[in-house]
């Protein structure tokens, strides 16, 4: 999806999406500045109920970052828009996503948000804490992450039930 996103800064947005769980809202209002290099975070300012947090920078994706900038130059906005003072819009992203997924002929749904559910999901299936998915999200209520969160077949499956870790109690039946 993102690959088949038609240009640089488009791309370089989903990718942001996808890497940090950032809502859309809160993709097209980070600036420059809000990317620390040193500690690996983007700060979010003024996010959903106007809260500011930190999200994680993987190094992956601030090489992204990094190509785009040398590329593209933005300033103040990370992602701007039509004129230097404005950044882009919430629906410049969404068209964005539909014209890539439609090129990368994907069969699902998709939009933004499926970006931050495609993140959540994939971090609690590499075993992330959900407490830390909820932080990462930016949920006030654990509730909320628990509801948002689709718990993939390889989670359940790779969950060792604690019946295993009992000692041999029953007698072995010989058939």
């Amino acid at each position: 999806l993102i690959a088949a996103a038609w240009n640089l800064k488009h791309q370089t947005a989903l990718a942001v999406a996808y890497g940090t769980g950032l809502r859309a809202s809160e993709v097209i209002a980070l600036k420059v500045g809000d990317i620390d290099s040193q500690r690996m975070t983007l700060r979010v300012e003024q996010g959903k109920g106007r809260k500011d947090r930190y999200v994680m920078l993987s190094p992956r994706l601030l090489e992204v970052l990094r190509d785009y900038w040398r590329i593209e130059r933005p300033r103040p906005w990370l992602f701007p828009g039509d004129g230097i003072a404005r950044h882009i819009t919430k629906n410049a992203v969404e068209q964005a996503c539909q014209k890539a997924h439609r090129a990368a002929g994907i069969d699902k749904p998709v939009t933004p948000h499926s970006l931050r559910h495609a993140f959540a999901t994939h971090l609690l299936e590499s075993g992330t804490d959900i407490r830390r998915i909820q932080l990462l999200l930016g949920h006030r209520s654990l509730a909320t992450t628990s509801r948002y969160l689709k718990v993939a077949t390889s989670s359940l499956v790779s969950t060792v039930s604690p019946f295993d870790q009992l000692p041999d109690l029953l007698p072995k039946i010989e058939p």
